[in-house]
């Protein structure tokens, strides 16, 4: 049986991963939302495209994301890619970084830096509005 993506549970995982409350992210999403109409909605296998585009942005998740992100997906990509010490027996001269780490955790502390800075906003907007 093939399973359906169900896009409210992937809007409600990605929110909780970056930590944002139902709260603040219908603060963002506008005047019509409150917390109780974004945990409907995160109840819902299919949202409108229209919104979660709107949640895409307010998240700044690619849509694709709510649209196809499937755990028995991720769990078979692992469990079928990481087996018989796959990664243990690489040897390390065909392990070549295209990247520079270093740069790659600036680059996530400096976004870090910016959601904590927007979430502080948001939390002020929202104790003004109370």
């Amino acid at each position: 049986m093939e399973s359906q993506i169900h896009q409210g549970k992937n809007v409600k995982r990605f929110r909780e991963m970056l930590g944002i409350k139902q709260e603040a992210l219908a603060l963002d999403l506008g005047d019509e939302w409150n917390q109780k109409k974004v945990s409907l909605l995160e109840q819902k296998e299919v949202i409108d495209d229209s919104v979660l585009k709107k949640i895409s942005e307010v998240l700044k998740i690619p849509l694709e994301a709510f649209q196809n992100f499937d755990d028995e997906q991720a769990i078979n990509i692992f469990s079928n890619t990481f087996h018989d010490g796959s990664i243990a027996n690489a040897s390390a001269e065909n392990i070549q970084c295209t990247f520079n780490p270093l740069e790659k955790v600036i680059e996530l502390y400096e976004r870090m830096l910016k959601e904590k800075d927007d979430m502080i906003a948001r939390l002020e907007k929202l104790l003004e509005n109370k």
